[in-house]
């Protein structure tokens, strides 16, 4: 009887989302034209020295949570550049995405920046601009190895994921592209190579957001790489020409890039690690080939119905968000609208961007939030347990806040440590010719916004303090999430369009206890343990972390998982579950540590660290 009422109410759900969809193809004309998939143009909002709230809003005094150490730190010597500052083509108005990864073991994180291009590059007619490769030198500062380490790229970018493909112990990268993409296997020197032809994943067109999982249970890492647009760069779509129908593409009047709408999409590849490193593309058979052609961003694999297989998300731009559930035999069935995650609450597709992943209620579900355009609220999905969302963007405090802004890289962080998850989207719009038009009361470039936990299912937003990192507005795209300064607090790295990027240093003052575990897999799990869930339980809270690959926008975030305990000085319970389904239960005696555990030998290394003092390796008993 269960069964069948639960097969009635995933009927009815896809029966509501499917007559919600007919009604705006129907009535929408912004979505006959094409274009970005947004909501009813919404009144201008506008803060008390008429700045558009996306760049102002700004407070004299208040919480100060992060402050912009990018120039401090090195960073802001490299600069992304993606063709005209104009934006004529959708090409140009992607990426670029930002990965965080210990790349040579000394137990520091670096920080990997995709870099775009130029047409005149693309012609041969100018140098590439270059990918960085900030290398951590233990002192709050970082110096671009990019050269040295053989990963500038020199193509067209967007994205990049982090995962160990070939289980040797060390990060590999793989960076998607307009054009060939990159696999990047480590050298363990230092330096890396790319082995993308060799291994079978260069593919060619336009790729975007990807993924490492083992979603087959081999204890090998699989790739997913989603595409976005069919785009012909010497037929490219512009507004009235033969491309586009002669059609003129516009959003509140004014001409603008063309697209996603009305372009023809890429396909989506899933490609199976054959553990000799190889891979074989098992897109068709696995179910997750993408035959509508839907417009792939974010992506990620995760257990989004605990039952310990990877599952895939894909976040589509103006189109409608995918969900494959595992099957456990090789393959996915496609419970996007059956498990309430491919449209919104209101059975509209949205321009979905960035996917941030985490247990925010702390019930054990990992709940997600997608990113969207402007005139749309940014979409929080809570997750039942069995894979099964709703929206509850308005309930969750996240709907109304977000509405102006135009939402790229986000993700789950405890930035004070309290042991509840907060909320952090980086924004920019992708049209220009906003800034022309100031009665819209948008801006290119904005300030990211902070979500904090209230502890009852909704979110209160920290107001951007002047002279702070919140208060900082540029073209936002990419953001990983980790603890760049190994001091107890989680770091928000940006990547901007056209730009230099942006690090916010977490200063907030509490002094809470904390705990960071970074996993090794074992004999039959990915070695770097990619797919794991750990639950944590200290004064009677129980956390759930995942170790993920990919995620955000066109991202990849630190693999070490963080636990903020607030006042609990005594860890009570750690719980692993890896990857090849083992479940491990381990004592962990300290608290304000970064440890390593290792799958059936528990504690191996642990490192201490204080705000004010460089870490030390200890190893602990």
């Amino acid at each position: 009887m269960l069964r069948i009422l639960y097969a009635a109410r995933r009927s009815t759900r896809f029966l509501l989302s499917f007559l919600a969809i007919v009604a705006c193809v129907h009535l929408s004309p912004a979505q006959q034209m094409g274009g970005i998939a947004s909501g009813t143009p919404q009144s201008a909002q506008f803060d008390a020295k008429h700045r558009p709230i996306t760049a102002g809003g700004f407070v004299q005094s208040g919480p100060i949570v992060f402050q912009n150490v990018a120039q401090q730190a090195g960073l802001t010597v490299w600069h992304h550049t993606a063709g005209t500052l104009e934006k004529r083509y959708i090409l140009e108005a992607k990426g670029p995405g930002v990965a965080l990864l210990d790349y040579d073991h000394d137990g520091w994180l670096d920080i990997y920046f995709v870099n775009g291009s130029t047409f005149d590059a693309l012609d041969g007619k100018a140098s590439p601009p270059h990918a960085a490769l900030f290398h951590n030198n233990h002192d709050g500062t970082f110096t671009d190895v990019a050269a040295k380490a053989g990963v500038t790229n020199d193509r067209w970018g967007y994205g990049v994921v982090v995962g160990d493909f070939d289980n040797d112990g060390w990060p590999d990268l793989y960076v998607t592209n307009y054009g060939k993409n990159r696999l990047y296997r480590n050298n363990h020197d230092g330096t890396f190579t790319d082995v993308a032809e060799k291994a079978g994943v260069a593919l060619g067109g336009w790729s975007a957001g990807a993924t490492f999982g083992d979603y087959d249970g081999d204890g090998r890492l699989d790739l997913f790489v989603d595409g976005y647009i069919d785009f012909d760069i010497h037929n490219p779509p512009e507004s009235g020409n033969k491309v586009v129908g002669y059609s003129r593409c516009v959003f509140r009047g004014a001409t603008v890039m063309c697209g996603p709408r009305g372009l023809r999409g890429e396909r989506d590849h899933l490609f199976h690690n054959n553990g000799d490193g190889t891979f074989t593309d098992v897109s068709v058979k696995a179910g997750v080939s993408d035959p509508d052609r839907y417009y792939g961003l974010g992506t990620v694999f995760a257990d989004v119905n605990n039952d310990g297989w990877p599952d895939l998300l894909v976040a589509d731009d103006s189109s409608p968000n995918y969900l494959y559930i595992n099957k456990h035999n090789g393959t996915f069935e496609d419970d996007s609208y059956t498990d309430g995650f491919a449209v919104n609450e209101g059975g509209r597709e949205v321009a979905n961007m960035g996917l941030a992943l985490g247990d925010y209620k702390n019930n054990g579900h990992l709940d997600v939030v997608s990113t969207t355009f402007a005139d749309d609220y940014k979409v929080v999905f809570e997750n039942d347990g069995s894979g099964n969302f709703t929206d509850v963007s308005y309930k969750a405090g996240i709907a109304l806040p977000t509405v102006p802004f135009v939402g790229f890289g986000d993700g789950f962080l405890d930035y004070d440590n309290d042991g509840w998850l907060d909320l952090f989207i980086a924004n920019g719009h992708v049209y220009p010719q906003v800034d022309q038009h100031p009665e819209w009361g948008q801006s290119y470039a904005q300030r990211p916004q902070l979500f904090r936990n209230l502890r009852n299912g909704s979110f209160a937003e920290v107001p951007p303090v002047e002279g702070t990192g919140l208060a900082i507005v540029s073209v936002g795209r990419g953001a990983a999430f980790g603890d760049l300064f190994n001091n107890g607090k989680i770091d928000v790295v940006i990547s901007n369009m056209d730009g230099v990027p942006v690090l916010l240093k977490n200063v907030n003052p509490d002094h809470h206890h904390w705990i960071e575990l970074s996993l090794i897999g074992g004999a039959n799990s990915p070695r770097d343990a990619v797919g794991s869930t750990v639950y944590l339980t200290a004064d009677g809270l129980r956390q759930r972390q995942d170790v993920l690959s990919g995620g955000s926008y066109l991202s990849s975030n630190d693999f070490r998982l963080h636990f903020g305990l607030g006042d609990a000085t005594h860890i009570d319970a750690v719980e692993i579950h890896w990857p090849d389904r083992t479940v491990e239960k381990l004592d962990i005696p300290v608290v304000d540590r970064i440890l390593t555990i290792e799958e059936g030998k528990g504690i191996v290394v642990g490192l201490a660290a204080t705000p004010d003092s460089a870490p030390s390796t200890t190893l602990l008993k």
